[in-house]
């Protein structure tokens, strides 16, 4: 277990939205679907992403290429961004807009799967994407798409359930490779994993947050000293590790108190504390209210009953 396992287990492609089309020139496509990130792959052809504020930050999206899109705000897929403007039209990943078929000369055929990303732990995730990522064609996937391809032309039972898997795969997949390149600015906490000391304890952190961890606990997990633990871990993640796993647990909690069954002092044994007290104390500290203001905040809203009358 470690952190970038964390923020994606609840990025996934469940009862999904996943879906081809193939687009003949000119096409332009706005995605209207409010989703926190949307990926989008050429099998065939090419196009550009326009994005960002007034759609100013163009990206060409080639053949072997996949991107990820940063929302909620739409964006646009086009042959040509110069003259997007004059044609497009609104769609959504779960739309009626999907075509089939074989793909004439000269066409794009588009993979597009739309994730709606909530909590707080998965949103730690977006807070360090760029608007528009583009992962070239070097990276480990490429060799997915004629088999991806296949699967959506496939009848086969259980079909759904296999391309969102395979989507979730993919998206993965285009997250590490991005990481991995020097424009990414990745995370310190991303960098750290590798490093000998502080990757060890990222990884117990994150395993089991309800641990009452000490600096000198956590030291003996990297077999490092507490003063060598300490230095480095400030150094590549930016703060101490104490301060790192106060964080962390509160991100958990957050996400723990939308539960329907939770109570705060559940919440709180979940994520290291031994009573509610301390844990709300640090809870209103790191997030600026109370465990329970923060649940009736998040708390899904019971569906009303029809009253006769």
């Amino acid at each position: 277990m470690d952190p970038f396992d964390d923020l994606l287990r609840g990025v996934r492609a469940d009862g999904a939205v996943f879906d081809r089309s193939v687009l003949s020139p000119p096409w332009a496509l706005r995605f209207t679907d409010g989703a926190s990130l949307t990926l989008c792959v050429p099998m065939r052809g090419e196009g550009w992403i326009a994005a960002g504020p007034g759609g100013r930050l163009v990206r060409r999206l080639r053949l072997g290429e996949a991107a990820i899109v940063r929302g909620p705000e739409p964006f646009v897929f086009a042959d040509d961004p110069d003259t997007a403007a004059e044609r497009v039209r609104d769609v959504r990943c779960a739309g009626p807009w999907t075509a089939r078929g074989d793909a004439p000369e000269g066409s794009t055929v588009l993979l597009a799967g739309a994730y709606h990303v909530r909590g707080e732990v998965p949103g730690r995730l977006l807070r360090v994407l760029p608007p528009v990522l583009v992962v070239p064609d070097d990276h480990d996937c490429t060799g997915m798409r004629d088999y991806l391809e296949a699967q959506l032309s496939a009848g086969r039972p259980g079909r759904q359930i296999v391309l969102d898997r395979l989507l979730d795969w993919l998206l993965v997949c285009t997250l590490r490779d991005w990481f991995d390149r020097p424009e990414a600015a990745s995370p310190g906490w991303y960098r750290a994993l590798g490093d000998d000391a502080v990757g060890p304890v990222l990884r117990a952190m994150h395993a089991a947050p309800e641990r009452a961890w000490t600096l000198a606990s956590l030291a003996d997990e990297a077999r490092v000293s507490r003063t060598t633990l300490a230095k480095r871990f400030h150094d590549l993640v930016g703060e101490s590790p104490l301060a790192y796993l106060t964080e962390w647990r509160m991100a958990r909690a957050a996400d723990l108190l939308a539960e329907p069954n939770a109570t705060v002092a559940s919440v709180a044994r979940r994520v290291g504390y031994a009573d509610a007290f301390g844990f709300s104390t640090a809870f209103k500290r790191v997030r600026g209210v109370s465990p329970s203001t923060h649940r009736r905040r998040v708390a899904p809203t019971a569906p009303r009953t029809a009253q006769s009358g």
